[in-house]
């Protein structure tokens, strides 16, 4: 195994250099053990940066969706949304009903409610609700602030509340300042590094940092149903709710499919992040910075690894860079 586990560190130590990423890291969970540690690199691309470690704590970008959709899950479990089919309408009163109409809550977190936004803020639709897949940022946005609605609080503090301080999380969390143990993000390779922090600590901006301890074991709790250490921390339906397929039955059988904001893997299509040999019920996040967590639950197994560097390695292609990848971990634990 230890030889298979080196395959995997060289990938992603590959990974790294050529998309001119500062730091790579990845933590593996099997059987809710820690079996694989690694950090390389540092905190930026500047001359006499602090050295990547356990501790230091990675922007997971749009990854933070995984967050969102946990909070979703017990929004939907505790009768604040009370379904997922109910129409946005219903509770977006500031939207235009007629942009809106047709689209479900379902639509908005399984990326095929077909809205859009331009730079001036503008919102417009590039395709009826449930026809089609486009990952915007809008949703995100839009699924966020309902959440701070509903229960009267930013879907952070839901969080910290009833997940994180009972798993003893220290190193998650969205921030407004800067501190030595926050990892910075490369946009270009010719330009040193910068902090991406956001003005609020709501949910609503992409400033949600962790480590990557962290990042696996927030993937290990939804592996284990919400249950750790003896004690159930999120009720097990709410995970499921997240976890498993929500998507609208397309046309196209090659679009991805989602559960609250995850990648879900059913049968495999040419267009999922996920690879073909990955097993079906696995799920997983990603973010444009390069963090991801693949969770294979027939393998009982977390894969957790993180980048620096905006945009992932391979343009148009990079999906096959993450296929590649999570075969390669299907091929190593697959019994």
């Amino acid at each position: 195994m230890q030889n298979n586990y080196l395959k995997l560190i060289s990938y992603v130590e590959n990974i790294k250099d050529l998309n001119n990423s500062s730091a790579s890291s990845m933590v593996i969970l099997k059987d809710n053990n820690i079996v694989l540690e690694h950090y390389n690199g540092y905190h930026s691309n500047s001359l006499g940066s602090t050295p990547i470690t356990q501790i230091s704590q990675f922007n997971i970008a749009s990854a933070r969706k995984s967050y969102l959709g946990l909070a979703v899950a017990y929004a939907l479990y505790e009768g604040k949304i009370k379904s997922i089919d109910d129409l946005a309408v219903d509770y977006f009163e500031e939207f235009d009903n007629q942009l809106l109409e047709g689209t479900t809550i379902r639509h908005l977190v399984t990326h095929s409610h077909g809205l859009n936004q331009r730079e001036d803020g503008t919102i417009y639709r590039e395709f009826n609700p449930g026809e089609s897949w486009a990952y915007r940022g809008i949703n995100v946005l839009m699924m966020s602030q309902l959440i701070n609605k509903l229960y009267g609080k930013s879907f952070p503090e839901l969080l910290k509340e009833r997940v994180f301080l009972p798993l003893g999380f220290k190193e998650t969390c969205w921030h407004k300042t800067p501190n030595e143990k926050l990892v910075e993000v490369i946009e270009n390779p010719e330009v040193i590094a910068s902090f991406k922090l956001g003005n609020s600590t709501d949910g609503t901006e992409p400033n949600l940092h962790t480590s990557t301890r962290e990042f696996a074991f927030w993937g290990n709790l939804h592996l284990n149903n919400g249950f750790i250490n003896g004690k159930q921390i999120v009720p097990k339906e709410v995970i499921q709710l997240a976890t498993t397929i929500q998507s609208p039955n397309y046309k196209d059988n090659e679009l991805p499919i989602n559960g609250l904001f995850w990648y879900v893997q059913d049968k495999p299509s040419l267009k999922s992040e996920i690879g073909e040999r990955v097993p079906k019920g696995s799920y997983q996040i990603l973010g444009i910075t390069g963090p991801t967590i693949l969770v294979i639950p027939s393998y009982n197994l977390v894969v957790a690894k993180m980048y620096n560097k905006m945009y992932n390695y391979g343009g148009d292609n990079y999906l096959h860079y993450l296929r590649e990848f999570g075969n390669m971990v299907a091929d190593i634990f697959k019994e």
